[in-house]
Protein backbone atom coordinates (compact mmCIF):
# COMPACT_ATOMS: atom_id res chain seq x y z
CA UNK A 1 0.00 0.00 0.00
CA UNK A 2 1.21 3.49 -1.29
CA UNK A 3 2.49 5.84 1.70
CA UNK A 4 -0.04 8.92 2.72
CA UNK A 5 1.02 11.91 0.36
CA UNK A 6 -0.75 13.96 2.71
CA UNK A 7 2.17 13.43 5.12
CA UNK A 8 4.68 15.53 2.87
CA UNK A 9 6.03 18.91 4.86
CA UNK A 10 4.44 17.26 8.42
CA UNK A 11 8.08 18.08 10.86
CA UNK A 12 8.00 15.98 14.36
CA UNK A 13 9.18 17.76 17.57
CA UNK A 14 12.91 17.91 17.85
CA UNK A 15 14.71 15.45 19.79
CA UNK A 16 16.29 15.50 22.97
CA UNK A 17 19.68 16.76 22.86
CA UNK A 18 22.18 14.67 22.42
CA UNK A 19 25.63 15.73 23.43
CA UNK A 20 28.44 14.61 21.41
CA UNK A 21 31.44 13.31 23.20
CA UNK A 22 35.08 13.38 22.26
CA UNK A 23 35.60 9.77 22.51
CA UNK A 24 32.28 9.41 20.63
CA UNK A 25 33.93 10.75 17.77
CA UNK A 26 37.26 9.08 18.36
CA UNK A 27 35.63 5.71 18.34
CA UNK A 28 33.61 6.84 15.03
CA UNK A 29 36.79 8.12 13.66
CA UNK A 30 38.52 4.51 13.73
CA UNK A 31 35.59 2.93 13.12
CA UNK A 32 35.35 4.59 9.06
CA UNK A 33 39.12 4.00 9.19
CA UNK A 34 40.02 8.05 9.41
CA UNK A 35 42.98 9.66 10.40
CA UNK A 36 42.58 12.62 10.31
CA UNK A 37 44.08 14.20 13.93
CA UNK A 38 41.73 17.03 14.15
CA UNK A 39 39.31 13.90 14.78
CA UNK A 40 40.92 12.26 17.67
CA UNK A 41 43.37 15.13 19.02
CA UNK A 42 42.69 18.36 20.91
CA UNK A 43 45.35 20.63 20.19
CA UNK A 44 45.81 19.23 16.65
CA UNK A 45 41.80 20.61 15.71
CA UNK A 46 42.91 23.69 18.16
CA UNK A 47 45.40 24.53 15.57
CA UNK A 48 43.25 24.45 12.69
CA UNK A 49 40.98 26.81 14.61
CA UNK A 50 38.43 24.52 16.28
CA UNK A 51 37.68 25.02 20.06
CA UNK A 52 38.03 20.87 20.41
CA UNK A 53 37.92 17.68 18.09
CA UNK A 54 35.47 17.77 15.42
CA UNK A 55 33.73 15.21 14.32
CA UNK A 56 34.15 13.47 10.38
CA UNK A 57 31.44 14.63 7.97
CA UNK A 58 29.60 11.55 8.42
CA UNK A 59 29.24 11.29 12.48
CA UNK A 60 25.80 13.02 12.39
CA UNK A 61 24.17 10.31 10.59
CA UNK A 62 23.59 8.27 14.21
CA UNK A 63 21.80 11.43 15.44
CA UNK A 64 19.79 12.31 12.67
CA UNK A 65 18.89 9.07 11.58
CA UNK A 66 17.60 8.24 15.55
CA UNK A 67 15.75 10.87 15.20
CA UNK A 68 14.32 10.29 11.96
CA UNK A 69 12.73 6.97 13.71
CA UNK A 70 9.67 9.50 14.95
CA UNK A 71 9.17 9.51 11.28
CA UNK A 72 9.53 5.77 10.60
CA UNK A 73 7.50 4.65 13.62
CA UNK A 74 4.73 7.06 12.84
CA UNK A 75 1.47 4.55 12.85
CA UNK A 76 -0.40 7.32 10.71
CA UNK A 77 1.95 6.78 8.26
CA UNK A 78 2.19 3.28 7.54
CA UNK A 79 5.88 2.45 6.84
CA UNK A 80 6.27 -1.49 6.83
CA UNK A 81 10.17 -0.85 8.19
CA UNK A 82 11.03 -4.31 7.25
CA UNK A 83 10.67 -3.34 3.98
CA UNK A 84 13.06 -0.94 4.03
CA UNK A 85 16.46 0.15 2.93
CA UNK A 86 18.49 2.81 3.23
CA UNK A 87 19.04 4.79 -0.23
CA UNK A 88 20.96 7.87 0.00
CA UNK A 89 22.42 10.10 2.08
CA UNK A 90 23.76 13.48 1.82
CA UNK A 91 24.88 16.74 4.52
CA UNK A 92 25.23 20.56 3.65
CA UNK A 93 26.94 21.55 6.98
CA UNK A 94 27.02 25.78 8.08
CA UNK A 95 30.03 24.03 10.74
CA UNK A 96 31.59 20.94 12.06
CA UNK A 97 30.13 19.03 14.81
CA UNK A 98 32.31 19.63 17.95
CA UNK A 99 33.06 18.07 21.33
CA UNK A 100 30.66 19.57 23.80
CA UNK A 101 27.78 20.22 21.17
CA UNK A 102 24.62 19.48 22.16
CA UNK A 103 22.65 19.03 19.47
CA UNK A 104 18.86 18.39 18.77
CA UNK A 105 17.28 17.20 15.49
CA UNK A 106 13.96 18.30 13.81
CA UNK A 107 12.72 15.82 11.40
CA UNK A 108 10.44 16.82 8.12
CA UNK A 109 8.86 14.32 5.51
CA UNK A 110 10.05 15.99 1.97
CA UNK A 111 8.81 13.93 -0.23
CA UNK A 112 6.71 10.82 -0.77
CA UNK A 113 6.68 9.19 -4.07
CA UNK A 114 6.24 5.56 -5.30
CA UNK A 115 8.00 3.95 -7.89
CA UNK A 116 7.44 0.63 -9.52
CA UNK A 117 5.69 -0.70 -6.35
CA UNK A 118 8.12 0.54 -3.99
CA UNK A 119 7.19 3.94 -1.61
CA UNK A 120 10.28 6.12 -1.74
CA UNK A 121 10.49 8.66 1.49
CA UNK A 122 12.85 11.66 1.46
CA UNK A 123 13.24 13.09 5.55
CA UNK A 124 15.01 16.06 6.54
CA UNK A 125 16.61 16.38 9.78
CA UNK A 126 17.59 20.37 10.90
CA UNK A 127 20.53 19.82 13.60
CA UNK A 128 20.89 22.82 15.40
CA UNK A 129 22.83 22.95 18.61
CA UNK A 130 22.03 24.17 22.07
CA UNK A 131 22.03 28.44 21.53
CA UNK A 132 19.94 27.69 18.50
CA UNK A 133 22.33 27.97 15.71
CA UNK A 134 22.23 25.52 12.63
CA UNK A 135 24.90 23.30 12.01
CA UNK A 136 24.35 20.77 9.47
CA UNK A 137 20.71 19.92 7.38
CA UNK A 138 20.84 15.94 6.93
CA UNK A 139 18.76 14.18 3.94
CA UNK A 140 18.02 10.42 4.09
CA UNK A 141 16.37 8.96 1.54
CA UNK A 142 14.10 5.65 2.56
CA UNK A 143 12.92 2.92 -0.21
CA UNK A 144 10.19 0.78 0.78
CA UNK A 145 10.77 -2.03 -0.95
CA UNK A 146 7.21 -3.48 -3.22
CA UNK A 147 5.94 -7.11 -1.56
CA UNK A 148 6.93 -10.05 -3.49
CA UNK A 149 4.29 -10.54 -6.37
CA UNK A 150 2.52 -7.24 -6.13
Amino acid sequence: MALDQSFVGRTYPPTAPYEVGREKIREFAVAVGDENPAYTDPEAAKSLGHTDVIAPPTFVFAITFKAAGQVIEDPQLGLDYSRVVHGDQKFAYSRPVRAGDRLTVTSTIEAIKSLAGNDILDIRGEVHDEAGEHVVTAWTKLVSRAAEGA
